[in-house]
């Protein structure tokens, strides 16, 4: 595992490079995002794929989150209304998982084998959105909790020592406060809130 030291508020362009390049080569990563350390990987990365759902002991009937840079690559991943596409823009970037119904040109993996649905995230973080600026797609992103444990490990040093040879590349931004995201179903007409997590969303869903 190679680790990269990043400013958490004024990320360093020329290690972005080194972590994006990591990603477009299919290596399997740990990185922050505005809610704790997530472990991330290309959409259509085989082998980062396999080895994530091993270390993470995941089913096939796991529901992936990809991480966009913003709303305007939303299309190729979801289908939504004009009505959903307003309530995401008014409440991005944040905190929040959106589950939307997932297009044909996700691939069978990353989405809910019985829902076909796949959740959408926005991320305000300054990292995360300048490796989503440096890879130019989404990343696919998976909670850092590890098979025997419940808890998300928050401690750069923790994940070195837990994870050493098992993922390429540790960004570390120092200690982060482990929050969870508020989870979003728009796959019917109606909103509503699945988990009530780091984002209050009660202005916007009743």
């Amino acid at each position: 595992m190679h680790t990269v030291y990043i400013h958490p508020d004024n990320p360093q362009p020329r290690l972005i490079k080194q972590v994006a390049d990591a990603l477009i080569q299919d290596k399997l990563i740990v990185y922050p995002t505005d809610t704790s350390y997530a472990f991330g990987c290309k959409i259509g990365s085989k082998e980062a794929l396999a080895r994530l759902k091993q270390i993470r002991a995941l089913d096939d009937g796991h529901q992936f989150t990809l991480l966009c840079r913003d709303l305007s690559e939303i299309a190729t991943y979801a289908t939504v209304d004009n009505q959903q596409f307003k309530l995401l823009k008014s409440m991005t970037p944040a905190a929040i998982t959106f589950i939307l119904n997932a297009t044909k040109d996700v691939p069978k993996k990353l989405t809910h084998p019985k829902k076909k649905t796949i959740g959408i995230r926005v991320p305000n973080n300054p990292i995360s959105q300048a490796l989503l600026e440096a890879v130019n797609e989404p990343i696919l992103t998976s909670s850092l909790i590890l098979a025997d444990d419940d808890s998300i490990l928050d401690d750069p040093f923790d994940i070195e020592e837990k994870l050493d040879n098992l993922i390429d590349v540790l960004v570390n931004a120092g200690i982060k406060t482990t929050k969870s995201t508020t989870i979003i179903d728009m796959t019917s007409d109606t909103a509503t809130i699945v988990r009530q997590g780091a984002a209050d969303v009660s202005q916007y869903i009743s």
